[in-house]
């Protein structure tokens, strides 16, 4: 960001804030500095002082007057952290490290420190066992009779500093929760064939606080009966807020892990559930065990909501397990994601894997490590940034899982403040690892003041005594004008308005400076420079092209554009260069257009690109191709050369078996070859511009036939046609024949027949006769 600011005029917000003071300064953007120095600038403008570091010292602002504080912190308490928990020492385990820090915060400005956690190995566990004592939890509590013992067994291969307490619930005792009839009062089982006998409905009672024991859990248990409510739902979170608001009367300790088992079968009653028993007041988050460990308040305030039961839970380091049968596992896993700290497991129907579950539980709490943070200012912003045990970071996230006791883990927290308190004011926060007693207290101090103004003197000789002087300025007082409160306001009037006026009707310093003492004083753009007797030019009122001034080949000089070599135009677009418009073959614009403004407008209908070297349907598109097909397939042609062919022919040349002739979007392209060969190949060009080349792989070529086979051929032939001719001649013959025997076969029948009247007559004459004429 800030060096887009330092690389144009027009986007310096540290100019463009117009502030009057060096604290106005600060707030305008965190890489803004102040110039405090007393002759910094030039006498005919008013200088910003207000800027870049960077640009104050080029404008000739010494470092030592430049207010610029940075954002930083420091270390406060940092003792190391430690690895074992209990023993002689265990009051003074470090779980988190540093212990305490100061910031300094100038407002927009991050700063960051690092935070780690190591959760140490056989640290103190205090665990408090809360169980629902409804009729439905009856094989449950038989189950849990000797628990102590078994408990503290398992636990101590994991601590050896281990404490159990106990404690049971049912419902708040008025209708429509339980029974409320005048003999359900003793016994809320009265009529109940399955169990007759069962003690009155409760809501919270504390039976034994926490202690090392286990014997006394034992027989506490076995002490307790059960009870019976109406509805289905229990007061189970009253308990719960009770056990973890009551801590001397519990018995938690600060040095220890506090676990607070809740076992249940059925549901919670949420808050707002109490006004259907006319309980209209929300839970005050208070202890109400009176003299008998008993919560006195639960027909009086309603349930207590999730948002005051997790709150409760994180003040007092308490890690909740559900443990819940396996129908209600869905619920009360939604619960825990509202609830810091809070883990659920599956709770068998008789309790009987209630060790295991609490161990399992157990060991999933300490593989977790995860931050919150308290007393958290308003007008701070806190990103944090996990590196967990495989040290890769982890951008937004402030938990780590999967861990071994005795793994460290670390957090990068960046932290900017949005703006300034009052003077004088001092803000912190704490971050802490839910569930642990250690913490990171984080002091806050806000950089809004400049050292400068310790110095600020009124009635300052340097402000010809009508001024005070701060951080390199005078502020007049009331009635006096100029950088030095040389002037009186009396003394601006219309004859010395008029020297700072370009002419007469014009603005006075063109409404872009002040008239101060004569003579116009600029003001300073957040666009550039505005100079000039009369503040009349400037250094950005030019033409753009682009949105670039002068298109960023020219000066921009009292609104008129000076380009540079090589570029014309009012505003500098136009380039006088031709280089740009030769294309590869040495020819401007392919011989297919002109040069203007050092790009080419192509005039060759069909012709396009930067130098109209793409042109599909130009006579000589396939020409041009051709030679590149030569020199990149076959290395052939005048382009045969290796650096002539790659700087003229870089178009794509897929080769193929077979040419496709039928797509109307290519230009079909055949030429001979130097063996009178053909080859062929088409052209076409892509959406984005680029130009295909299909070829075959090798030219078609007719191949010269053999001398025998030719003889053999026309021999062939020959007989061929002499057997043809032959053949035709006999049929002919043949036709001609049986014609002429028909004839005949027809003519000697019509003779039988006409000599046969000649034979009857002769009968009747002489034999003789017939012999002669025979």
């Amino acid at each position: 960001l800030v060096k887009s600011h330092l690389s144009s005029k027009s986007l310096n917000v540290c100019t463009s804030g117009s502030a009057t003071s060096c604290e106005e300064c600060l707030l305008i953007h965190p890489s803004c500095a102040w110039c405090a120095q007393e002759d910094f600038g030039q006498a005919r403008t008013l200088n910003s002082r207000c800027d870049f570091s960077q640009n104050l010292q080029k404008r000739g602002c010494d470092d030592p007057f430049i207010e610029n504080p940075r954002s930083g912190s420091s270390l406060l308490r940092s003792k190391p952290l430690s690895s074992k928990g209990s023993g002689v020492t265990q009051y003074d385990v470090i779980q988190i490290y540093p212990q305490k820090i100061s910031l300094s915060l100038r407002p927009g400005d991050q700063t960051s420190f690092e935070v780690q956690v190591r959760p140490v190995e056989d640290y103190p566990v205090d665990l408090y066992y809360l169980m629902d004592l409804s009729l439905s939890m009856k094989d449950d509590l038989d189950t849990i009779r000797n628990l102590g013992t078994k408990l503290a067994e398992e636990m101590r291969k994991l601590t050896s500093n281990f404490r159990l307490g106990f404690g049971s619930f049912v419902d708040k005792n008025i209708s429509p929760f339980s029974y409320t009839a005048p003999k359900y009062q003793d016994n809320p089982c009265n009529g109940y064939k399955l169990f007759p006998n069962c003690v009155p409905t409760f809501g919270f009672r504390h039976l034994l606080s926490l202690t090392d024991k286990v014997d006394r859990f034992n027989e506490e248990v076995q002490k307790q009966l059960v009870s019976r409510n109406r509805d289905a739902p229990e007061g189970g979170f009253d308990a719960i807020l009770q056990a973890a608001v009551c801590k001397e009367k519990i018995g938690w300790r600060k040095e220890a892990y506090h676990l607070l088992v809740f076992a249940t079968d059925d549901v919670p009653h949420l808050a707002l559930d109490g006004k259907l028993g006319g309980l209209v007041h929300p839970h005050d988050g208070q202890c109400h065990l009176n003299d008998k460990n008993e919560y006195s308040a639960a027909n009086m305030m309603d349930y207590p909501s999730l948002a005051l039961l997790g709150e409760k839970l994180a003040e007092n380091n308490i890690f909740l397990i559900f443990a819940v049968t396996k129908r209600h596992y869905v619920l009360y896993k939604n619960l825990t994601a509202l609830i810091p700290g809070t883990t659920v497991e599956i709770l068998d129907q008789d309790s009987k894997n209630i060790i295991q579950l609490i161990v399992n539980a157990y060991n999933n709490i300490r593989s977790k490590v995860e931050l919150s943070v308290w007393d958290h200012p308003e007008d701070l912003n806190l990103a944090f940034t996990a590196t967990c045990q495989d040290g890769q970071p982890l951008t937004g996230l402030r938990k780590c899982a999967d861990l071994k006791i005795g793994d460290t883990v670390s957090f990068n927290i960046t932290v900017d403040a949005r703006g300034c308190p009052p003077k004088g004011t001092r803000k912190g926060f704490i971050i802490r690892p839910v569930g642990f007693k250690d913490r990171l207290e984080v002091s806050v101090d806000y950089r809004c003041d400049c050292s400068c103004t310790y110095y600020t003197k009124s009635n300052s000789s340097r402000c010809n005594s009508a001024g005070t002087y701060s951080c390199g300025m005078c502020h007049c007082e009331p009635g006096y004008l100029g950088a030095r409160c040389e002037c009186e306001e009396g003394e601006v009037d219309h004859q010395h308005l008029s020297a700072c006026r370009e002419a007469e009707g014009k603005q006075v310093c063109s409404g872009r400076g002040e008239c101060s003492c004569n003579q116009c004083l600029c003001y300073e753009s957040e666009f550039g420079k505005i100079y000039g007797t009369f503040c009349e030019c400037d250094d950005f009122s030019c033409a753009r092209h682009k949105g670039i001034l002068c298109s960023g080949h020219g000066e921009c000089h009292c609104g008129e554009c000076k380009c540079h070599a090589g570029y014309i135009g009012d505003n500098c677009n136009c380039s006088t260069e031709t280089a740009s418009c030769a294309s590869d073959d040495g020819k401007i614009c392919s011989g297919r257009g002109s040069c203007v403004c050092g790009r080419c407008q192509c005039t060759e209908p069909g012709a396009f690109g930067d130098t109209c070297e793409k042109c599909p349907t130009c006579p000589d598109a396939c020409g041009t191709k051709r030679e590149c097909i030569e020199c990149r397939l076959f290395n052939t042609g005048r382009l045969a050369d290796n650096q002539t062919c790659q700087r003229m022919c870089k178009d794509e040349i897929i080769t193929v078996e077979t040419l496709k002739t039928d797509d109307s979007n290519t230009v079909q392209c055949v030429y001979k070859t130097e063996n009178d060969c053909v080859m062929k190949f088409t052209y076409s060009e892509h959406a984005n511009g680029q130009s295909v080349l299909t070829a075959l792989k090798e030219p078609e070529c007719a191949v010269a036939p053999n001398a025998m086979t030719v003889l053999l051929a026309v021999v062939g032939s020959i007989l061929l046609m002499g057997i043809v001719l032959l053949a035709i001649w006999k049929l002919v013959i043949t036709i001609h024949d049986r014609r002429e025997f028909a004839r005949f076969q027809s003519a000697r029948s019509r003779a039988r027949y006409e000599m046969q009247p000649l034979l009857q007559s002769s009968v009747s004459h002489d034999p003789s006769e017939i012999i002669l004429i025979c």
